[in-house]
């Protein structure tokens, strides 16, 4: 194996950055949830204070999404692009989630040498990162009455995208297992909570 490969480099950079999101994710978390903002708006929700989040807690293993539109004239066109935005940041983090089991597969799988199987990999995960998107819900709305701002909440549960993986046609029956076995584990990776 010629180990000054073009590959074998592309596949230690790889392993090398997902390492490293990893490790800055964990060193954030510590233990807590990890938190993208803080507006400290007052009499607002606390899920609109701490916004973006990766949950891991009492209700399971979660994806929350805040989004928020200002006036735009129609109330209904206001709340709708909240939500959208909300559901943009919920794919933002599965993306995120889905690169790391990404990398850790091909790394256990030792599949990172050979680009086809990393092709093939990647597009079953974007084919999951949307099929789950459908998934997500607005679990609330808040507004501001005194900037008129509108804020959405949406939510995705690690439990959703595993019973879409199990589901999934044509899904590589190793990368489904290795998923399987390992979501949990990854979720807690990634969002900086250590597995109990």
């Amino acid at each position: 194996m010629n180990i000054a490969s073009p590959q074998f480099a592309s596949t230690r950079a790889l392993a090398a950055a997902a390492l490293t999101l990893i490790l800055a994710l964990a060193a954030c978390g510590g233990g807590k949830t990890v938190v993208e903002s803080d507006l400290g708006i007052k009499g607002a929700p606390d899920w609109v204070n701490k916004g973006t989040a990766v949950l891991n807690d009492k209700d399971g293993r979660l994806f929350h999404g805040v989004g928020s539109s200002p006036s735009l004239g129609d109330e209904a066109l206001q709340r709708s692009t909240a939500d959208d935005r909300a559901r943009a940041e919920v794919a933002r983090m599965l993306s995120t989630y889905l690169d790391v089991v990404s990398s850790d597969y091909a790394a256990a799988s030792g599949t990172g040498a050979n680009a086809s199987a990393d092709q093939s990999v990647s597009r079953q995960i974007k084919a999951v990162t949307k099929t789950n998107l459908a998934g997500s819900k607005i679990i609330g709305r808040w507004k501001d009455s005194k900037t008129n701002m509108v804020y959405s909440i949406a939510e995705l549960d690690l439990k959703q995208i595993k019973t879409t993986l199990d589901s999934a046609n044509g899904m590589n029956e190793d990368l489904r297992r290795y998923i399987g076995r390992n979501a949990d584990n990854i979720f807690d990776k990634v969002s900086g909570e250590k597995a109990k």
